[in-house]
């Protein structure tokens, strides 16, 4: 079962996309901010990485230029799950090594329907 780190510093966000991805059937890696979630990457190998943008610490586009610089995570898919729609972001996320962007608020079958995307 392909394993997802999740990172949000908001508590309900992150309950609600890990209730989502743990009804589905994936292994989910809990994170509430960049530097955490940098630190659990490192000890477990995460097939996805859905992280949000804005977070204090460190924010969910540095994180994925942090995780890109990893031999282990070079080619894993990694989504922005964020509030931000604006072009100049996604060309910021884009250029870190985002694979994808999904805007909140989500519904289920969307973050699933990406993730299954991106999955090989």
């Amino acid at each position: 079962m392909p394993s997802i780190l999740a990172v949000d510093d908001s508590v309900s966000m992150r309950q609600l996309v890990a209730f989502t991805l743990k009804e589905a059937g994936f292994d989910v890696i809990e994170a509430v901010d960049g530097e955490d979630a940098l630190a659990k990457a490192q000890a477990r190998r995460a097939d996805v990485v859905l992280t949000d943008v804005n977070m204090p610490k460190m924010d969910g586009i540095s994180l994925i230029r942090n995780l890109r610089q990893l031999p282990a995570y070079k080619f894993t898919p990694m989504l922005l799950l964020t509030t931000e729609s604006a072009p100049e972001k996604k060309a910021e996320g884009k250029a870190a090594g985002a694979t994808g962007w999904i805007v909140k608020p989500f519904n289920p079958e969307q973050l699933l329907a990406t993730i299954s995307k991106v999955i090989k």
